[in-house]
């Protein structure tokens, strides 16, 4: 029997990580080839890594919530199939184990005392730890004060196995002395300013739970949207810009034309399409819209790659994004645009599909609203909120003088970061988008 070595699969150029969030096999389980092992998160996206080979698992390398870097080995399965190398990881285990005791020992008189009056740690809204980091915190004595002083080298910040290692070796080699949390909170008001911080963020105030109240546990992807939506706004000076587009004419040649396309290529013609090819080609005029801000430094984008926002069966949000959308024209924006929306409400995205967006476009029109002031999607500088076409009765300017007139009419909000992005250029931006709307080519083809 060979042993086969599961690794996490490449998932795009810009992914070099993933979370595992669940196992779908228990040690000894017999696995059959291309069945999933286990699945894992990457951002927003969740997906499965199936096994190569037919066999019985042995060994997990990983638990749940554990960050797993790509090409990493993350299981071992039993097969009869010839397999090209042995398992490295219980190599590199059998290799380290002897440095573990001796980890062990030269910190074992500084902490022997701590154990027993250590509470088990845990993760909390500034930091997050792994099931292995909490346990090896817990096992040598490190209180919840001491841990979160440890550095960490992980994504976001993260402590990883490596960086408790690292402290608990150095930690060996200073002075003895029980680090608690009271003496934790006292050194922190010796060295606290008189003066209160005048940025410190307001605390949220418990809410009032009834017995009649149901509790709704938020999911992993809820938790990340919150996050993200919280911290984009603390980043970001977030500033709004509305102005009305007359799209009757839009509206009239996709009513001519959309059977047709639907006859000849399989697929809807939605008014999405037409409006990313407006944004791409206002980005192409007004390319300090399509930039990104990395300390005191402005990073000017050399490709347009606009997200578009998808809600997902669950209430969610995604944002798909379409590379190089300056480049496409209608028929292929068209097809990307189907394409992209049809697999996101599948859960079939890859994660590299919802990387490395420049300015991100979110529909609330499709919901009955006229207008938002969507946050923007770090680290964009802007994202333009479409809003629902209506039939309204407008003043028509003519050569004849003027007559009222019923059109269809849709509002643009675009907020913007005004950090780089001043109140001209924010509204020169969504002007752009308005002028390419509404110059519509009534007899252009698709």
């Amino acid at each position: 029997m060979a042993k086969f070595e599961l690794k996490l699969p490449k998932m795009g150029e810009s992914v070099a990580e993933a979370t595992i969030t669940s196992w779908l096999k228990d040690v000894g389980e017999t696995i059959e080839a291309d069945e999933a092992v286990l699945e894992i998160a990457t951002d927003k996206v969740d997906s499965e890594v199936p096994s190569e080979v037919d066999g019985v698992l042995v060994e997990k390398l990983f638990e749940v919530d554990d960050v797993v870097q790509v090409g990493q080995t993350i299981a071992v399965i039993e097969t009869e199939a010839e397999v090209s190398s042995q398992a490295e990881a219980p190599k590199q285990e059998e290799q380290t184990a002897p440095e573990e005791p001796k980890v062990a020992a030269e910190v074992a008189k500084t902490v022997t005392a701590a154990k027993t009056l250590v509470e088990p740690v845990a993760s909390h809204g500034e930091r997050f730890y792994s099931p292995l980091v909490r346990n090896i915190a817990q096992k040598e004595g490190i209180s919840q004060a001491e841990l979160d002083t440890v550095p960490g080298t992980g994504a976001d910040g993260r402590v990883t196995k490596n960086d408790i290692k690292a402290y608990l070796a150095n930690r060996g080699t200073q002075p003895a002395k029980e680090v608690t949390s009271k003496e934790a909170d006292k050194t922190e008001q010796k060295s606290a300013p008189k003066e209160k911080p005048v940025s410190e963020p307001p605390k949220a105030q418990p809410a009032v739970v009834s017995g009649d109240d149901e509790i709704i546990e938020m999911t992993r992807m809820g938790k990340l949207i919150a996050k993200h939506m919280v911290d984009s706004v603390q980043t970001s000076a977030h500033v709004q810009s509305f102005i009305e587009a007359d799209v009757t004419d839009i509206w009239n040649w996709r009513k001519k034309h959309k059977d047709a396309f639907k006859k000849r290529e399989g697929e809807n013609l939605t008014f999405t399409p037409i409006f990313m090819e407006a944004v791409a080609k206002a980005l192409r005029d007004y390319p300090l819209m399509n930039i990104s801000v990395q300390g005191d430094s402005i990073i000017k984008k050399k490709h347009i790659n606009l997200g578009m926002a998808a809600a997902l069966p669950d209430g969610n949000l995604i944002v798909p994004v379409i590379k190089d959308a300056d480049q496409l024209n209608l028929l292929g924006m068209a097809k990307k645009v189907n394409d992209l929306a049809n697999r996101a409400r599948l859960g079939q995205l890859q994660p590299d599909e919802i990387q490395g967006g420049t300015y991100t476009v979110t529909n609330v029109g499709s919901f009955g609203s006229i207008m938002g002031t969507p946050i923007i999607n770090q680290p964009q500088v802007g994202i333009l909120a479409l809003g629902a076409i209506r039939k309204v009765p407008a003043v028509i300017e003519t050569p004849e003088g003027d007559f009222i007139g019923i059109r269809y009419k849709m509002f643009l909000s675009h907020s913007y970061d005004h950090r780089v992005v001043n109140g001209a250029l924010g509204g020169q931006f969504v002007k752009a988008v308005k002028d390419y709307l509404e110059a519509w080519d009534m007899g252009r083809q698709i």
